[in-house]
């Protein structure tokens, strides 16, 4: 079944085709066609998806050099130092494939919490499904907010506006409207289909799925799309990964070199220059950051936040600012119809009586004002609704036709200022019709401003008598304004607290809000800020970037904002250096979540809000939204402890191993105790995810610090190097000791300093102040007790290691302890002077 031709055909053509009609297609008709799109769009196995994860551990270019060298030292004989490195590489790529894979499939869990649903007819009766259950031939019924799930045929349409950016480039919604369009014409002038990925803005639609999955033109080029933008923490493990690359290249090489220019066995220099770079590689570094992001995740899950897309955790531990709407965030979200007035201010029965209707017929997407308008008690027999202009952010009005005893009546209800623009009269005191004068459009600004000023919210209602039965947006003008509707919406007892919470946190919070500056400005002064900075959207079109710059982190309150509007607030905050945050659920919030460096919407959102997040709150709170922010700034954290230790200890202890390999007649250390090092360190690393972090470390936004990580390098680098000198020193000179017995030594030392360093750096405050995790702990413990048991265990030969001396274990033991003892203070000194993650 294959429609050809879906701009130019009749419309009856295509659905004869597709064997639709508008009751929809049948039961079976819509399983047969999920099997044949199932088979179409079948990908991997989950053995085939967990191989590949398991592939990826060992396809660093390091490591299959170290698998090419091996496999030379297996055929030059080296039979068990061979399969004591595989064994170790094995195992170690084993750990990490577990990992990742256990926390891919806790990620995938969570996704599918979040579904995206459409109302479709099929058997002749509405109903919800899942996007991916969609099938050519469906009939879909379609409003502003919804997402669109397959390209479409327009059935009938009503002032249907479309944002089809992600397709054609265009910042303005579509118009769209059923008809006949040229089969070559842009996507951008074809009116009577739509696509795929795109959203409605307004209106509302019946349309007939064409194409579905890969057979859509946005599915066709989502190939060589990438639908996730690099957040700033990757770009950051990026640039960490190349800066680490170039200085572990450039040192292995020089070993290798000088090894070989005095004359030391060309198989061995070139097994512990591989080895070396390994050990001093941060290979852990993918499945750490992936399970730090998947506990993330679970964590943030019990605290009802749900994570879509999971590197953007780490954004949400660097948000310094967070913007918002007050609906339903600060505010409770349950609209209350308190007073319907009318000019005068006096309560009107019409006025009450003309807002319901138009609330309760209009069939656009559900608001929370109509909710509570529609929630009246009022008789609305004998009224017929006719037709209806549908609400958009440009017009900011909503236009019902009526009729009633042969009469049909035009009902306008929305902003103020839109409203009164269509107006050109008014009733007087007495009841009369007379023009509008400018004296009265000020009084009824003043009033409008009165009652904003008590925290209400205000929208104005018109009317007028209408001749036809079919209205266009022509038709809105001449209209009589008859009142205000004042509606309430209180404050949340939690919301000062939540707010206060934030700024304890250095969360800086800003109101984006379509409200008036009168409203906006009690809301503000509610919460606590005695004398708000409001900037007006109007004010915000007459400023340039650079006066926007200097202005938007000076501004509480953002009033009388348009939505695109919403997206240069946000990018003028990241011009200013900030992590921005951006919370909404409507329509008119889509395009600011995409914007922002930490995407949210609510369940309850609109699909297109949804769609577009990086989290869904399960409840639309502040509090929730403080709790994530400190779950990301857990995940945030424990992720730069592997760093630092890797930059710190490890590096120290690899470039130690290497100078003295240059220095002495024999290896220091054999390949296969570098590769040992290396895998009984990572051991704890992998329980980092789960550690507990100091509320210090909790209590300012994280902030990805190259020139940190480098200076931490440098400093606790020679710190752990002037150690192992030191260990050198005495294992060489004072116990004159070769070999096994030097090798056993120095690869205690190095490997006990490793494990020591990561207690002392997992915090900024002294080691003993701060308790760490559960299963960190008793990895640690297990790994050292593992490493003092070695040289005295069974495999200690094979190994190259040998039983110590009680005298040297005192020595070394003291070593430790100093080492221990000056790294925690050379390390609360360096994160005094120097600004911590």
């Amino acid at each position: 079944m294959y429609v050809n031709n879906i701009r130019s055909l009749p419309l009856s053509n295509v659905l004869e085709l597709l064997s639709s009609n508008e009751q929809g297609l049948k039961d079976e008709l819509v399983r047969e066609r999920q099997k044949e799109s199932l088979k179409k769009t079948v990908g991997d196995s989950e053995f085939k998806q967990s191989l590949k994860i398991f592939i990826r551990q060992f396809t660093s270019p390091l490591v299959l050099l170290l698998v090419i060298a091996v496999m030379l030292s297996a055929f030059f004989g080296e039979v068990s130092d061979t399969l004591i490195i595989f064994f170790i590489l094995i195992i170690t790529g084993l750990l990490s494939f577990w990992q990742e894979l256990h926390a891919g499939k806790a990620v995938e869990k969570l996704r599918q919490m979040i579904e995206i649903k459409s109302l479709v007819v099929r058997n002749g009766a509405e109903q919800m499904v899942n996007t991916d259950e969609i099938v050519p031939g469906d009939i879909l019924r379609l409003k502003a907010g919804d997402i669109i799930p397959a390209d479409c045929r327009i059935i009938e349409s009503n002032e249907l506006h479309v944002n089809e950016s992600s397709l054609t480039g265009e910042s303005y919604p579509a118009e769209k409207m059923e008809g006949i369009s040229d089969e070559d014409a842009p996507l951008a002038k074809t009116l009577n289909c739509l696509w795929q990925g795109t959203n409605v803005v307004s209106g509302t639609a019946s349309a007939v799925a064409v194409y579905t999955g890969s057979e859509t033109i946005f599915g066709k080029i989502a190939a060589s799309l990438s639908d996730t933008q690099e957040t700033a923490f990757e770009r950051g493990i990026k640039q960490f990964g190349y800066f680490l690359l170039q200085i572990t290249a450039g040192l292995t090489l020089i070993i290798f070199a000088i090894n070989i220019y005095f004359h030391k066995p060309l198989l061995d220099s070139l097994l512990f220059s591989l080895a070396l770079a390994i050990g001093m590689a941060p290979e852990l570094l993918p499945a750490i950051m992936t399970v730090a992001m998947a506990s993330g995740a679970q964590r943030m899950m019990k605290k009802k936040v749900i994570v879509k897309k999971l590197s953007s955790i780490f954004n949400f531990g660097e948000v310094g600012v967070l913007c918002s709407d007050k609906t339903g965030t600060i505010t409770e979200g349950t609209v209350v119809a308190k007073d319907f007035v009318d000019v005068y201010g006096r309560s009107d029965e019409q006025v009450r009586l003309f807002a319901f209707l138009n609330a309760s017929m209009q069939q656009g997407f559900t608001n929370p004002v109509d909710e509570a308008i529609c929630a009246l008690d009022i008789d609305k027999h004998g009224y017929v609704r006719l037709g209806e202009i549908p609400y958009d952010f440009i017009r900011k009005r909503l236009s019902i036709l009526v009729g009633f005893e042969e009469k049909a009546t035009i009902i306008s209800k929305g902003a103020l200022a839109n409203i009164l623009e269509v107006c050109e009269f008014v009733k007087s005191e007495t009841g009369e019709l007379q023009p509008l004068d400018e004296q009265m459009r000020r009084n009824i600004n003043d009033r409008f401003q009165d009652f904003s000023k008590e925290g209400y919210r205000v929208l104005g209602i018109a009317s007028k008598v209408f001749g036809g039965n079919k209205m266009t947006r022509d038709d809105e003008r001449a209209m009589t304004f008859m009142g205000y509707l004042l509606l309430e919406d209180p404050l949340k007892e939690s919301s000062l607290a939540s707010i206060e919470r934030l700024r304890a946190m250095q969360v800086q919070f800003k109101i984006i809000t379509g409200d008036n500056r009168y409203a906006a400005a009690h809301i503000a002064q509610q919460l606590g800020i005695s004398q708000p900075q409001i900037l007006t959207g109007d004010e915000l079109n007459q400023m340039s970037p650079e006066a926007l710059l200097n202005r938007v982190l000076k501004t509480d309150v953002f009033s009388e904002i348009e939505p695109h509007q919403k997206v240069r607030i946000v990018k003028a905050l990241q011009a200013a250096k900030q992590v921005v945050a951006y919370i909404g659920d409507g329509i008119n919030d889509v395009a600011a979540i995409n914007a922002a460096d930490a995407g949210i919407s609510t369940s309850n959102a609109v699909d297109a809000a949804k769609q577009a997040a990086d989290f869904v709150l399960l409840e639309k709170d502040l509090s929730v939204l403080a709790d994530g922010i400190q779950e990301g700034r857990k995940s945030f954290v424990n992720s730069m402890k592997y760093i630092f230790i890797t930059t710190g200890a490890t590096f120290g202890n690899m470039f130690s191993v290497a100078a003295a390999s240059l220095l002495l007649p024999f290896l220091p250390m054999l390949p296969k105790q570098i590769l040992l090092t290396n895998f009984i360190t990572d051991l704890p690393a992998l329980a980092i995810a789960s550690d507990n972090v100091d509320d210090q470390q909790l209590a300012s936004p994280g902030r990805w610090n190259m020139k940190l990580i480098r200076n931490f390098m440098i400093v606790f680098g020679l710190h752990s190097s002037l150690f192992d000198f030191l260990t050198f020193y005495v294992l060489y000179f004072h116990f004159h000791l070769t070999g096994a017995a030097f090798r056993t030594g120095w690869f205690l030392e190095s490997v006990i300093t490793e494990l020591l360093i990561l207690l002392v750096i997992r915090t900024n405050v002294s080691f003993f102040k701060s308790k760490p995790g559960n299963l960190l702990l008793a990895i640690t413990v297990t790994a050292l007790i593992l490493t003092i048991y070695l040289p005295w265990s069974p495999v200690s030969s094979s190994l190259g290691l040998t039983a110590v001396a009680g005298k040297q274990v005192l020595i070394l033991l003291g070593i430790l302890t100093a080492y221990m003892l000056t790294a925690d203070w050379l390390k609360v000194w360096f994160f005094k002077f120097n600004k911590a993650v």
